[in-house]
């Protein structure tokens, strides 16, 4: 992928405060932005939406965006929607646990360890989405 072409892609992940689904959605967003993607794939905080921050707006609009839901409230994909944008890669958590049923998350606050093996597995599944997504291409 030409360096100069590539755009950021955006990965909001849900709150989800006191679920293990949303625990493992922030999971993966951060290895995914941390880890496996630095640079091109970037997140903000999803509460900055729903009080319409504009920066927070401005990063959504202008990227491509992937958004990782904990549950079928789908409260990450909603926000993005609300704004008039389309969501590029819509995702629930639990797609990747019944792909990877031996990595069971447990936990709130922290997740246990197969919760996050679950969360870095995740997250390299989705790098070739990131590139595609960063490149121009559709999903």
């Amino acid at each position: 992928m030409d360096e100069a072409a590539a755009k950021q892609v955006m990965v909001l992940a849900c709150s989800g405060i006191g679920k293990t689904w949303g625990a493992l959605a922030r999971e993966t967003a951060y290895e995914l932005v941390e880890r496996v993607r630095p640079g091109v794939a970037t997140t903000t905080c999803l509460p900055l939406l729903v009080i319409n921050d504009p920066e927070a707006k401005r990063l959504v609009m202008e990227h491509p965006v992937i958004t990782l839901d904990g549950c079928p409230k789908a409260c990450a994909r909603k926000s993005v929607e609300a704004l008039g944008k389309k969501v590029d890669q819509p995702l629930e958590t639990i797609q990747f646990y019944t792909a990877h049923k031996e990595l069971k998350p447990e936990g709130i606050a922290q997740l246990n360890e197969a919760g996050l093996k679950l969360a870095r597995v995740a997250a390299d599944e989705l790098a070739a989405t990131v590139d595609r997504l960063a490149a121009g291409e559709q999903t």
